[in-house]
């Protein structure tokens, strides 16, 4: 079985119909600030800001492992339990490109770094044409 590529492994284990409205709202972006090129340079510094899929991850596993490991040292040593699973899940998704958090993040939107690059191009092009 050969690894999914970096770039579409979470897109391949998003439903398309995320995927669709993730690439709807990007479209919608550009196409706003085509019609408000002065505003540009402020979404670019919206976009350096933008956390990516993968962020979010790290961050929510760095969490939970943490909080785990505290609570297992001080409160009940099952919760040791936490950090493991937690890693587990995290290989999976270096490896396949989806863990169990994985459909949420990308229902509320959060993007892959590639595609807040695609926006980010898009609207540079737009902008050197103005």
């Amino acid at each position: 079985m050969a690894l999914p590529s970096t770039v579409n492994r979470v897109p391949a284990h998003t439903a398309e119909h995320v995927n669709q409205q993730i690439r709807l709202r990007t479209e919608r972006s550009v196409a706003y600030y085509r019609q408000h090129p002065q505003q540009i340079g402020h979404r670019l510094r919206e976009l350096d800001r933008e956390w990516d899929i993968e962020r979010t991850l790290e961050a929510n596993a760095a969490t939970l492992v943490v909080a785990g490991a505290v609570l297992g040292l001080t409160v009940n040593r099952k919760f040791l339990g936490i950090p493991m699973v937690v890693g587990g899940f995290l290989l999976q998704h270096a490896l396949q490109g989806w863990c169990p958090p994985l459909p949420l993040f990308r229902r509320l939107g959060l993007r892959t770094a590639a595609e807040i690059q695609h926006e980010r191009s898009a609207l540079e092009a737009t902008r050197s044409h103005s």
